[in-house]
C-alpha cells in the first residue's frame, strides 16, 4: 500500500488538493492521509471549502492559526513532524507557495521522506514576497517537481534542478476549473443573492499584505475601485485582513457605500462570480488563472506575477497601484478587449499524471 501524506492549509491549496485527492482515493493500492495545518481557520475561509469541494475531512487538523511567518512556520514544522513520525508515509505531497507548503517540505526532508511539490517552478522573481521564498526553498528540497507550464520547467532548469526530478504535468487548477465550473452552474445562487446580471459587474479581490498593509497602496486601490463603481457595479468578497485595514484607515464607510462588499464566499460561489464577471481585478495568483480559464480579462494589482504567460498573451495586465492609473486601464479594457487564446494551460488530467509519477517512482 502506497501511503501519501498531503499537507494543506490555505484556500488555494484546498482547491488543488481536491482535484488530486479525488483521483488519489479512487486509485487502488494508494492511501492518502490529509493534514490541514489550520493556516486558514475561519469557517468561511476553510470549512466551507471542504464541504463544497467534497474533500474528505482532514485526518489531522493541526489548528496552528495565524502568526508571524517565523512563528507560524515553526509551529507547523513541529506539528507536521509528529504526524510524519506517526504515519511513516512513502511520500509527502505539498501544494503551492504558503507557509504550510514550506513547513511540510522541511518536515519531510529532515526525516528523509520523499517530497513532491505540486505547482513547482513558478517564479515572480521578487524575493520580498514570502511566497517566492517558499516556492524556491520547497522546489530545491523536493524530490519530484510537478510543473504546470513549460515556463515553470525552464525556471527549474535554470536553477540547476536535475532533469529527472522535473515533470511537466499541466495545472491541477485547470482540472478543478473544468470540474467545479459545471458544478457551480447547477448549485450556486450567488448571482441572484447579490442581484447581479452576467457581464454587468467587475469582480475584485484584495488581500495581499503588500496592498493591505501599505496605507498609500490601500487608498489608491480602493479610491480607484470606488470611482469605477460609479460606472459599473463592483463586487468584492472582503478578506478579514482587508476589512481591518479599511477600518483602520478610516476608508471602510466610503468603500461600503460605493462597492458591493460580501463576506468571503465559498468556492462554487467564487467560481460563479468569476465566470460571469465582465472583468476581474485582483492581487491573487489563483484568481488570475481562473480568470483565464473562464475567459475573463484580468487586471492584477501587483508589479509582478508568477503567471507570466497570461501577461505575455494579453489576458492579464499588471498594474503597480502607486504608479498606474487603475481607472483608465480598466475603462479601456471595458471598452475594448481583444480576446486571444493560448495553449499553456490546456493540459488537463494533471492529477492523474501526478499520481502515476508517484506510483512509478516508488516502484
Amino acid at each position: 500500500m502506497l501511503k501519501i501524506v498531503s499537507v494543506v492549509g490555505a484556500r488555494p491549496q484546498f482547491i488543488k488538493a481536491a482535484a488530486v485527492s479525488r483521483v488519489l482515493r479512487s486509485t487502488e493500492g494508494v492511501k492518502e492521509i490529509l493534514v490541514h495545518t489550520g493556516q486558514h481557520y475561519d469557517a468561511n475561509m476553510s470549512d466551507v471549502f471542504f464541504e463544497e469541494l467534497e474533500i474528505p475531512r482532514p485526518d489531522y487538523n493541526l489548528g496552528i492559526g495565524s502568526g508571524t511567518h517565523g512563528a507560524q512556520t515553526g509551529k507547523m514544522l513541529e506539528a507536521i513532524e509528529k504526524v510524519l513520525l506517526e504515519e511513516k508515509p512513502d511520500w509527502v505531497l505539498v501544494y503551492g507557495d504558503t507557509n504550510s507548503t514550506l513547513a511540510g517540505a522541511l518536515a519531510a526532508v529532515k526525516l528523509h521522506i520523499p517530497v513532491a511539490h505540486v505547482e513547482a517552478g513558478l517564479r515572480s522573481f521578487n524575493r520580498h514576497m514570502p511566497e517566492e521564498i517558499n516556492r524556491v526553498l520547497t522546489d530545491h528540497a523536493s524530490d519530484l517537481l510537478f510543473a504546470p507550464t513549460k515556463t515553470a520547467v525552464m525556471n527549474l532548469r535554470h536553477e540547476g534542478i536535475p532533469e529527472e526530478r522535473i515533470k511537466l504535468v499541466g495545472d491541477v487548477m485547470y482540472d478543478a476549473a473544468l470540474f467545479y465550473g459545471k458544478m457551480a452552474e447547477g448549485q450556486s445562487q450567488i448571482l441572484n443573492k447579490l442581484g447581479l446580471k452576467p457581464k454587468e459587474y467587475i469582480l475584485a479581490t484584495v488581500h495581499r499584505a503588500e496592498n493591505t498593509d501599505d496605507p498609500v497602496r490601500l487608498k489608491v486601490i480602493f479610491d480607484a475601485l470606488c470611482e469605477i463603481a460609479g460606472e459599473i457595479k463592483v463586487v468584492l468578497p472582503l478578506h478579514p485582513r482587508t476589512r481591518e485595514a479599511l477600518i483602520k484607515s478610516g476608508m471602510y464607510d466610503k468603500v461600503a457605500s460605493a462597492i458591493c462588499l460580501t463576506e468571503p464566499v465559498g468556492y462554487l460561489d467564487m467560481v460563479m462570480l468569476e465566470k460571469n464577471a465582465r472583468l476581474i481585478a485582483t492581487d491573487s495568483g489563483g484568481v488570475q488563472k481562473e480568470a483565464f480559464f473562464y475567459r475573463v480579462p484580468c487586471v492584477t494589482l501587483r508589479e509582478e506575477t508568477e503567471w507570466v504567460e497570461l501577461v505575455e498573451l494579453g489576458w492579464n495586465i499588471l498594474l503597480n497601484p502607486v504608479f498606474c492609473d487603475i481607472v483608465t486601464v480598466i475603462e479601456n479594457i471595458l471598452e475594448q478587449f481583444n480576446k486571444m487564446d493560448l495553449n499553456a494551460y490546456k493540459q488537463s488530467s494533471a492529477a492523474k499524471k501526478i499520481i502515476a509519477y508517484l506510483i512509478d517512482d516508488v516502484i
